[in-house]
């Protein structure tokens, strides 16, 4: 495969930008040393049960630096960044890194092509529009992919009707439909798509404990908000130790990936605008 790099003196050292079948690519030297030493942790480890494999993935991020944003370039390309997560892209990461370790070549041309399945709306990158950047709608389109099962429903969540319009409403706080107005609508368009689909269900915040016995380490869960205009403000992977039901996450107070001390039900109670959860199982064939 023909690959072109050019290379970008930056604070990290150098920025790679590959071109992968005409897909930019963007990483650091330090990206794919992250890659190349994640793959040695996981010798051996392969084959753990998948639920397994996520948790050991989400624990070789311990202490990353939570930083926002890194996502927000022009024009729109994949854009790898392990050194520095928010709570979205650590899970995307994880669960891209643990589909990729489980093929029979875990090179980091396929992780890259695992985390762009999951980014971005039917795989493929046109513009920013493209980018599944509400979290339901990255729940439905990863579903019709069969790269997860939305749980919700089945561990006793209720019908949950969304209601999207905070990015058409905001486009000020937006970098990209700041400079390309015309997006605007589009993402308008998909709100109004995606708060039709009557797929949705949550757990809500008083019945977390009551339902929790469906969930189980590595699931995804989703924490639901009542700012209005919006479905999820958080995400991260359930883990469980002893009795205590807990998870990781990306966390924007503590400034890095960490096993968060309070339970699911004490943090969801502690979030006033947390309305409940959902629950998402990430599959593999």
């Amino acid at each position: 495969m023909k690959r072109v790099i050019f290379f970008l003196l930056v604070l990290y050292g150098c920025v790679q930008v590959a071109k992968l079948s005409a897909q930019t690519i963007e990483f650091t030297a330090a990206d794919r040393q992250i890659f190349d030493r994640y793959l040695q942790t996981m010798k051996g480890k392969e084959k753990l049960e998948f639920g397994t494999l996520i948790i050991e993935t989400a624990l070789f991020f311990m202490e990353t630096p939570y930083v926002a944003s890194t996502l927000e370039k022009e024009p729109e390309h994949l854009v790898i960044n392990l050194r520095e997560l928010d709570c979205t892209t650590f899970v995307e990461n994880v669960l891209a890194l643990a589909r990729t370790v489980r093929t029979a070549t875990p090179t980091f041309e396929r992780f890259c092509s695992e985390l762009q399945q999951l980014r971005y709306r039917d795989g493929a990158i046109n513009d920013y529009t493209d980018r599944l950047h509400y979290f339901s709608d990255w729940i439905y389109e990863n579903s019709r992919k069969n790269l997860v099962k939305d749980m919700t429903q089945e561990i006793g969540g209720q019908p949950y009707r969304l209601n999207l319009s905070f990015m058409s409403t905001h486009p000020e706080s937006y970098m990209q439909l700041k400079s390309n107005p015309a997006w605007v609508q589009a993402i308008a368009n998909k709100e109004k798509e995606i708060s039709a689909r009557p797929a949705y269900a949550y757990v809500p915040k008083t019945q977390i404990d009551e339902c929790g016995a469906g969930m189980k380490d590595g699931d995804i869960v989703c924490f639901v908000t009542q700012v209005e205009g919006l479905d999820v403000s958080h995400v991260a992977f359930i883990y469980r130790q002893g009795s205590k039901l807990g998870f990781i996450h990306a966390s924007s107070t503590a400034k890095k990936v960490i096993v968060e001390p309070l339970s699911l039900s004490e943090y969801v109670q502690k979030g006033k605008s947390t309305s409940g959860v959902m629950i998402v199982r990430p599959v593999i064939q």
